[in-house]
């Protein structure tokens, strides 16, 4: 890598990743190299005349090689800002995006006013992943408690130990479920970013995408709707009096997956966009008897 100071090096990576045809190359420069050093927004500006050794400099230059192969820059990084988490990654999960955590600001004043009127929340996340959703909602709620369910033993063992680094273990049940088969008691909000991509588009996504993150969390079935009805059927048996069910969603399902919840009797009491204006979140309520 041309150059040995902390901004020349930036300057080759940019260039290097502009000339590989990577998008936003300045943006996953710094990223990398932010990560990688260990260093602050504002270390990173103060620091740029320090010297780079010879293990930085080939550390960076391996980082590279694999963003320009389009392995994500938080993959090769090894981990990512949730919320006010900071959460470790592995090949069996998901990686959290920004818009996910317009779920958990949604949920939170929900869960706030259950701790405060009861005393407590317990919170099943289906599909926990690396437990990003229910984990930002116990650092945010100190008097909720959670499950994170998932079929992957990787992404539980992911899940525990980001429960661990941020501070919330004592308050995280991991399980091995397939759904609800393994899940028992009744919980006031069940959560879940299911796989919602219709199987045929998932071969034409991204490569960051398709080739790094596990099958498993991005296949909906035939319309992308599976999981939503798996989680409708068995939602009402898993509920507290007053319960909520929460979702992220594709852009494009929110009258599909609101329909199919009506059928197993909820009502929606929220729907919430994302930044792009495109619908992301739903919540629901058991819909009253009359």
């Amino acid at each position: 890598m041309n150059g040995s100071t902390l901004a020349e090096v930036l300057a080759a990576a940019r260039r290097r990743l502009a000339g590989a045809g990577i998008r936003d190359a300045a943006g996953d420069a710094r990223t990398l190299l932010m990560g990688l050093l260990g260093l602050t927004p504002t270390s990173f500006v103060t620091e740029s005349g320090r010297s780079l050794d010879e293990a930085e400099r080939r550390a960076v230059d391996a980082a590279l090689d694999r963003r320009i192969a389009h392995e994500p820059v938080h993959r090769i990084l090894g981990r990512r800002a949730f919320s006010r988490l900071d959460l470790v990654l592995s090949p069996e999960t998901l990686e959290p995006r920004p818009d996910t955590e317009i779920l958990v600001d949604a949920l939170t004043p929900y869960a706030e006013k259950i701790v405060g009127a009861t005393g407590g929340c317990r919170i099943l996340d289906l599909g926990t992943g690396t437990g990003a959703i229910c984990l930002a909602l116990l650092d945010l709620v100190p008097g909720a408690t959670g499950v994170g369910a998932d079929l992957s033993a990787g992404a539980l063992e992911t899940a525990r130990r980001n429960a661990d680094i941020n501070g919330v273990a004592d308050r995280f049940e991991a399980v091995e479920s397939d759904w609800f088969a393994a899940v028992t008691g009744a919980f006031d909000i069940i959560v879940s970013n299911p796989p919602y991509i219709v199987r045929s588009v998932v071969g034409t996504l991204d490569d960051e995408v398709r080739l790094h993150d596990p099958m498993l969390a991005l296949d909906g079935g035939e319309d992308g709707l599976d999981a939503y009805r798996a989680i409708a059927a068995g939602a009402g048996a898993h509920l507290r009096e007053n319960g909520l069910v929460a979702y992220e969603i594709g852009y494009d399902q929110k009258d599909e997956v609101t329909a199919i919840m009506r059928e197993k009797g909820f009502s929606r009491i929220e729907a919430i966009k994302d930044l792009g204006g495109n619908d992301r979140a739903l919540v629901f309520i058991a819909a009253v008897a009359r």
